[in-house]
């Protein structure tokens, strides 16, 4: 896969009366390797859209296109191959067959396709044990925690291994550790050949996406890139082991970044002057901080990014590059002497 456009879409429906339209001349256009987040509160469209993405909902009008193929032409033959070999589904609450294992659970779709039951063995194995749960494979539903069962539905979506992972709440009823195996596992999936789209109201879920798509009364609006604060000298920005969520520019002044030995002492790393980024290794890694930052003498005004808009703003190149200097760290005294 390599691109999908939605263009002008809009979606009618008549309940009690009243004609509601949760899609209204929407439009967005995603890459292939891209993690898209449908961001907005109950009611906006956003399960709406997924469905037309699927070829399960027709819309009034407007035109779905995944690599020159026009989804929202195509005949009820075409469609039901469509959503059988080029859409994953992760549907809100899991809807695994309580009376099936977690591995014929995963089998299930590719038995239904006509792959011979040893092959889809082989897969729903294949795929399960690559997502922790080899030891829970003839484990049915109601044995798993929701994590558990989150990532077996993840896996039964991806037992065609289709080009569009559509997911719909994927986060909703899980605990925070779980939601962290659960993120991760979608950011990972998001590589060239697929592309990842998740329908969520969850705010944690930002750091991570490439693209924040916010749905307001059916339109889109693209997430606003960034804000600015000031820190004063000494202010700590934040602290070795914090949870990662955004990249900074150094607009004015310095930043001083440090890290805690077991001991108690501090070991200074380098100054961050106008003009430089840093703090990007934790959120693109999905990493707690490595080391704290403060702010250095006459403080510094600072520009917060998205990891979203900092993969954007570099490019994948930009931040191979910025990746791999930052790992390997300050050369020179002379270039992270600390302002005294």
């Amino acid at each position: 896969m390599r691109s999908l456009e939605v263009r002008d879409l809009t979606v009618e429906f008549v309940t009690g009366g009243y004609q509601i339209r949760p899609l209204d001349n929407f439009s967005f256009h995603a890459d292939s390797g891209e993690l898209i987040l449908l961001l907005g509160p109950s009611g906006c469209g956003k399960t709406t859209l997924l469905s037309c993405l699927a070829g399960i909902l027709t819309p009034k009008s407007g035109s779905i296109t995944v690599d020159g193929k026009e989804v929202t032409r195509l005949g009820p033959k075409a469609r039901t191959e469509y959503r059988r070999r080029d859409i994953g589904l992760v549907f809100q609450g899991f809807k695994l067959v309580p009376s099936l294992s977690a591995r014929e659970n995963v089998e299930a779709p590719l038995r239904l396709a006509g792959v011979s039951r040893q092959a889809a063995r082989a897969r729903s194995r294949q795929l399960l044990t690559s997502f922790g749960l080899a030891d829970r494979l003839n484990n049915r539903p109601g044995r798993l925690s929701g994590g558990q069962q989150q990532r077996v539905a993840i896996a039964r979506a991806l037992a065609h291994d289709p080009p569009l992972l559509l997911a719909d709440e994927p986060t909703a009823s899980l605990d925070y550790i779980q939601v962290e195996i659960v993120v991760r596992m979608l950011r990972d999936l998001a590589q060239p050949g697929r592309l990842v789209i998740v329908s969520t109201h969850d705010q944690r879920l930002i750091p991570l996406a490439d693209r924040v798509v916010r749905l307001e009364a059916g339109h889109a609006a693209e997430e606003e890139v960034h804000g600015r604060i000031r820190i004063e000298p000494g202010q700590v920005l934040f602290e070795q082991g914090a949870r990662s969520d955004y990249v900074y520019t150094v607009e004015e002044g310095v930043v001083e970044l440090a890290r805690h030995r077991a001991d108690g002492s501090q070991e200074f790393l380098t100054l961050a002057r106008a003009g430089d980024h840093f703090g990007e290794v934790g959120p693109l890694l999905g990493l707690p901080r490595a080391a704290s930052a403060r702010g250095g003498e006459g403080g510094a005004v600072l520009e917060l990014w998205t990891i979203a808009e900092f993969r954007r703003r570099l490019g994948p190149d930009g931040v191979r590059q910025a990746l791999g200097t930052r790992l390997a760290g300050p050369t020179t005294r002379e270039d992270t002497e600390p302002a005294r």
